[in-house]
């Protein structure tokens, strides 16, 4: 039992302290900025926090050890960069500012355990393959498994991060207010990102997969597309764009809400 506690449960407790002082911190500054929406920027790179303190404390030589923080940090930075470019200048995010209106003054204290701490608590649970990767670096040479992980991850962050580009660009333009957005990756699925973020989280977690008495990660992809589909993701944009712009409908009728795939013809 202590050895267990000093090994893989240790480490991943180490890994949960570690995201919340990350969100605890981030939560002081946005006392001071009075901006919640600033979570947002550090999700990714808490992520990166979490899969490089694995990292310090696993053991064998495998390339997969290696290539799960690598990733991560690749993955965690650009998204952090681009939801700091995305939301400069634009004040707190509606959604935070919506809680904040209805909360009152307690929202301050309140927002510490059901924004922060509740982030780093699924981000911990998310990032779970990072530790097996971490824990058990058996086969040390590389399987299928790996190349199917960064095949996955490959195409995920080819989605999100064009889908993001694409997504700036038609924004940019002041021709393009009020229209919907149906070009490029968004013609075939209706939430390029999302899907992208998905796909490599499912890369990732084949990279777990390869070592040995690893079923038990398949909770994190399975959360990470609950919670994109359901919770914070397509349901509650969808139902924004629904609201704001008429047009949206028709563009739900004839694209694949998150598979991407050929539009419907009219």
């Amino acid at each position: 039992m202590t050895d267990l506690i000093s090994g893989p449960i240790g480490t991943a407790l180490t890994g949960l302290a570690a995201a919340l002082a990350l969100m605890t911190a981030v939560w002081l500054v946005s006392l001071a900025k009075r901006d919640v929406s600033i979570v947002d920027i550090f999700w990714g790179l808490g992520f990166v926090l979490v899969g490089w303190v694995y990292f310090l404390d696993g053991t064998g030589e495998s390339a997969r050890r290696i290539l799960g923080p690598v990733l991560v940090t690749i993955w965690g930075f650009r998204l952090a960069i681009y939801i700091f470019w995305r939301g400069r200048g634009q004040g707190e995010d509606y959604r935070y500012a919506e809680m904040r209106e209805r909360t009152g003054p307690s929202f301050a204290w309140r927002s510490l355990f059901t924004v922060f701490w509740l982030q780093a608590l699924i981000l911990w649970v998310v990032a779970m393959p990072l530790l097996q990767i971490q824990m058990n670096a058996e086969p040390a040479a590389l399987t299928w498994l790996d190349y199917l992980g960064f095949a996955l991850f490959a195409v995920g962050l080819f989605f999100e991060a064009v889908g993001d580009w694409q997504m700036a660009r038609f924004k940019n333009d002041s021709s393009n207010r009020g229209k919907v957005m149906d070009r490029g990756l968004w013609r075939y699925t209706r939430h390029p990102n999302y899907f992208g973020d998905c796909t490599l989280w499912w890369g990732l977690t084949c990279f777990a997969l390869a070592t040995e008495g690893s079923g038990w990660v398949l909770l994190s992809p399975i959360v990470m597309t609950f919670l994109l589909l359901r919770v914070s993701g397509v349901a509650l944009l969808e139902k924004g764009m629904k609201e704001k712009k008429p047009a949206y409908a028709d563009y739900v009728r004839r694209t694949s809400a998150f598979f991407p795939w050929l539009p419907k013809r009219d």
